[in-house]
């Protein structure tokens, strides 16, 4: 049985990254490894198994391009309003709460919000499959 243990995005400006993931989600530095030219950051706090790796390379200009593949990371919380109010208010415009039904039961209760490089960042009330 195979377990995951990261997920790995690319960053054009570390430093803005590592505030913002910490200041939306709550994550800190497990592990920094740099090297020549490049540098990778493991990111998780105490509720989560599952890291994100930040990859930095030195000297990249240009955004990079998400293609038509990524979907999103997706984020489990207890009061979902709050946290859309400190994301607000921390200049980062996430998008309008929003409830998503399946034969008129509430399956999620949810909203996005987009990082430093335009990844998007799903965070659902827990509920049901969702925790």
């Amino acid at each position: 049985m195979a377990k995951i243990i990261h997920s790995m995005i690319r960053v054009q400006d570390l430093d803005k990254s590592l505030e913002f993931y910490k200041q939306a989600l709550d994550l800190d530095i497990a592990e920094r490894l740099d090297f020549e030219g490049f540098s990778l950051v493991y990111l998780r706090n105490e509720e989560n198994d599952m890291e994100l790796e930040l990859t930095w390379n030195e000297g990249t200009e240009e955004s990079y391009s998400h293609g038509s593949g990524y979907g999103h990371i997706a984020v489990a919380v207890d009061n979902l309003e709050a946290e859309h109010e400190k994301l607000t208010g921390l200049g980062f415009e996430p998008a309008d709460v929003k409830e998503f039904f399946r034969e008129g039961q509430l399956l999620a209760k949810f909203f996005f919000v987009q990082d430093p490089d335009g990844y998007k960042i799903e965070f659902l009330q827990r509920h049901g499959r969702y925790q």
